[in-house]
């Protein structure tokens, strides 16, 4: 597409955002009491946002406008951030992490795909460089010390003489007993074609039955065809089947990448030259304006001086730097306004101090008022929307496009290069806050030679006291500071990063993260999730539903640093599920979609290592340090449940599994908003784990099922598609999906790995692929049986939130259940 067309959307996109923004204003105000209506209309601003998301992203990939991307990139970050806290009230509301939202999709016209979250293209492409360069390092170091599995030769077991030449003569008189087969075959088939002619040539042939024979065949077999042709056009038409070439890439879509790819180049250039310029036009701004700036700021203080010496008959007092200096006088204010300010400001004072008296009788009565106020409003307290840290800055880039951008005439900048007006415009502000410090440190000095000329005002002898008072506190903190130091104290101070980077690398702490995309978790939406919730029945989530939530918790706040200081803190995920749910490739697509480092904490990684508690400190301390030098970074803890065990087995005492037991909750206290660093636990087993201790350690579970019909469809269709094989009519993939009802996605991708071969793959022209081989291999592998997945239900019942939903589907309030725990406690103890 073409930068008037990106200009096109990124207009309707932010008419849109306008709207969604006044409508917040108003919910504001408007408090609600109507559950079921306040969760509709989340949801509704949910899916907005959402669409708004999804069109900023393209605009942003592909503008190539450098003042218009850090615009729209401002907005996008606001809308993300947005996302995430509509995201947190809905979990508060509704007490779940799942939702749906079929009916409101409906209403809306949307299809279920257009729900799904983009991940920005702008978190890898931006410090691809250095992920790249870390990239080489991590070869490097593991090539260095053996430990690069790509590098390893794998072992070749030894054969004795005798027995390899057993196995050669077996192969080689299998190969002689097939040739023999082939070549007797070939005989009889020729002495069985002499026997026909003879037999053929001593009957006469009756040359128009031939005939006839000939053409009822030629027709049969033509119709048929035809029937066949027909069928395959009808279901294609009705949108059943996929058209020829479906999976082939068009040359529209070859063109488009090339285009991308191009713009992506153009972009960089384009940024380059703005900040060139951004350097250039300041420095001749500076030269050419700057004289006339120091002298306008020196006139205007100066007559801010005089005016208040003939008002007040004193020299006013100047703010302190920390204060902001003359900048905060003269904020959007003529030295008239100053003026009128200043008398207000003194007839002000001398209004408080006769009505402090007053207040203070008062003051009694209204604070008992106030507190049965508060009591009642508890009692019918209504929801109100929440205060967002990311409204103000979504209307404020809003307020911005609107006063530049909006219907500002572009005609002369076809290639959409940087404006030079707007960088005019920026940097002269910058230079005049730079000249303002420069003309107050003058203005401060000139204002004391004026006190002492004119009042003859001496310099007062106490400064000097409050002087040493401030050095006195100033030691005083530093001490403090010291003592709070020690408690924090760096314990590698004497090395560098790189040096803990390897030492991280060799004990197998951080490892490489394999390279898997969140999109490669393939799954369908559930359709019928909103209407089971309306029979009070819980449905269970889709494959995609579980995507989702791990782009909102995991990779959207890791990937952006502005998103991850305002947004909703998740320090800590759980996913929990059956074997082969694809738990590890959600860690590793984490981290592949955020280029964040991987560091292995599980308890079989680290037990031997760093042994010890002054050895188990040494290792969080480094780990962590460099997670936060080398942000954004993911902390994976493999069977979560071992360290928190109820009791640990005999086989496992040696490996001392509950070493982080105690470290954990600590660390997650220190972790704050701006350290972009992501705790992530798996476990297949999480009813083996202290339940309290185990769900303060993890902020938010995710209860990954197994796939239902719809996601076992589309799974066995592309799995088989991406290990070559070829999907016929021949091939009943519906079948499939509902015998392996019960199946993960792990064993799909085993079986299918198992009976697509290359000896296979080659084998489909002639002979095309059929269900029964894939049931062959299926029976030896154990499914999900329900008893399992029932107890992963009840498990996480028992969790905090699934507490919350269990009493909120019965009826219950969770307020009274605790007041009524409370009262029990506190009887028990006085009996």
């Amino acid at each position: 597409m073409s930068n008037a067309m990106y200009d096109k959307i990124w207009h309707q996109t932010q008419e849109d955002l306008s709207s969604m923004l006044d409508k917040e204003s108003q919910r504001k105000v408007e408090p609600q009491s109507n559950r079921a209506f306040i969760f509709q209309t989340l949801a509704t601003c949910y899916i907005r946002y959402v669409q708004v998301f999804r069109s900023l992203e393209g605009v942003y990939d592909q503008m190539v406008h450098p003042q218009k991307r850090a615009l729209v990139r401002k907005v996008l970050d606001g809308v993300m951030g947005r996302i995430l806290e509509l995201k947190h009230e809905m979990v508060d509301l509704e007490l779940s992490e799942y939702h749906y939202f079929d009916d409101i999709l409906q209403d809306l016209k949307l299809a279920p795909q257009q729900l799904d979250i983009p991940i920005p293209k702008y978190f890898l492409k931006e410090k691809l460089e250095v992920i790249k360069g870390r990239e080489k390092i991590l070869a490097q170091i593991l090539a260095d010390s053996g430990l690069d599995s790509s590098t390893l030769k794998r072992s070749v077991k030894p054969i004795p003489f005798e027995e390899a030449l057993k196995i050669i003569q077996i192969s080689e008189r299998a190969r002689q007993g097939r040739l023999r087969a082939l070549f007797m075959k070939q005989i009889f088939l020729q002495e069985f074609r002499a026997k026909q002619a003879r037999l053929l040539s001593e009957k006469t042939a009756d040359e128009g039955a031939a005939a006839l024979q000939i053409q009822k065949v030629w027709r049969g077999f033509y119709q048929s065809k035809k029937i066949e042709r027909e069928r395959e056009e009808e279901m294609i038409f009705l949108g059943m089947n996929p058209p020829p070439q479906f999976n082939q890439l068009s040359a529209a879509i070859l063109q488009a990448e090339t285009v991308s790819r191009l713009r992506s180049e153009l972009q960089f250039k384009h940024e380059e030259s703005y900040r060139e310029a951004v350097v250039t036009i300041k420095d001749a701004l500076k030269a050419a304006e700057g004289p006339d700036i120091k002298e306008s700021l020196q006139d205007q203080i100066r007559q801010w001086f005089i005016e208040c010496r003939n008002l007040t008959g004193t020299f006013p007092d100047f703010p302190n730097v920390e204060e902001g200096g003359s900048a905060i006088i003269f904020s959007n204010k003529t030295p008239q306004q100053v003026i009128a300010d200043i008398i207000a400001s003194q007839d002000e004072e001398d209004k408080t101090k006769k009505n402090k008296k007053k207040k203070g009788k008062k003051a009694k009565k209204e604070k008992e008022k106030k507190v049965t106020k508060e009591k009642s409003k508890e009692e019918d307290k209504e929801w109100r929307m929440a205060p967002s840290l990311f409204l103000d800055e979504m209307e404020e880039g809003n307020n911005t496009y609107k006063d530049m951008w909006k219907n500002k005439d572009e005609s002369w900048n076809f290639p959409q290069e940087y404006d030079p007006e707007l960088i005019k415009e920026e940097k002269r502000k910058e230079l005049e806050s730079e000249i303002r410090v420069q003309v107050d440190e003058l203005m401060r000095q000139e204002l004391k030679n004026l006190k002492i000329a004119v009042n003859r005002e001496k310099e007062i002898p106490s400064k000097s006291g409050k002087k040493k008072e401030g050095k006195k506190k100033n030691a005083e903190k530093k001490g403090r500071k010291g003592k709070t130091g020690t408690k924090n104290k760096d314990l590698t101070a004497d090395r560098t990063i790189e040096s803990l980077y390897k030492e991280l690398v060799e004990e197998g702490l951080l490892i490489r993260s394999l390279k898997v995309n969140l999109s490669d978790y393939i799954g369908e939406y559930s359709y019928l999730g909103t209407s089971l919730r309306q029979v009070s029945i819980e449905p269970m989530p889709s494959l995609l539903d579980v995507r989702q939530l791990i782009t909102l918790y995991g990779v959207l706040p890791l990937g952006s640093a502005s998103v991850h200081e305002k947004a909703p803190l998740v320090k800590s995920l759980l996913l929990a599920g059956p074997s082969g749910v694809g738990k590890k490739m959600l860690v590793h697509a984490i981290c592949t979609e955020t280029g964040a480092n991987l560091f292995n904490l599980s308890a079989a990684n680290i037990a031997g290592k760093y042994p010890g508690k002054s050895g188990l400190q040494m290792m969080l301390h480094v780990v962590f340090k460099v997670a936060q030098q080398l942000q954004p970074s993911v902390v994976w803890i493999g069977d979560a449940e071992k360290t928190f065990y109820k009791k640990v087995p005999n086989a496992e005492r040696k490996m001392e599994p509950k070493r982080l037991k105690k470290q954990l909750p600590k660390i997650l206290k220190l972790l704050k908003p701006h350290d972009r660093i992501l705790i992530v636990g798996t476990t297949q087993r999480p009813f083996d784990a202290e339940l309290q201790s185990f769900c303060k350690a993890y902020q938010k579970i995710i209860l990954i099922p197994r796939p239902d019909y719809a996601s076992r469809y589309v799974l066995w269709k592309e799995i088989i598609q991406r290990n070559g094989g070829v999907i016929t009519d021949a091939l009943n993939i519906s079948c499939l999906a509902k015998v392996t009802d019960g199946f993960t996605q792990g064993h799909v991708v085993q079986v299918v790995a198992d009976v697509l071969t290359d000896r296979r793959v080659r084998q489909q022209a002639h002979k095309p692929l059929v269900a029964v081989e894939f049931l062959a291999t299926l029976t030896s592998m154990d499914p999900v049986y329900q008893e399992e997945e029932e107890s992963f239900k009840d498990w996480y019942a028992k969790t905090p939130l699934g507490k919350k939903r269990a009493l909120a589907l019965t009826g219950g309030n969770t307020k009274k259940d605790k007041d009524k725990r409370k009262e029990k406690k506190k009887g028990k103890k006085n009996k």
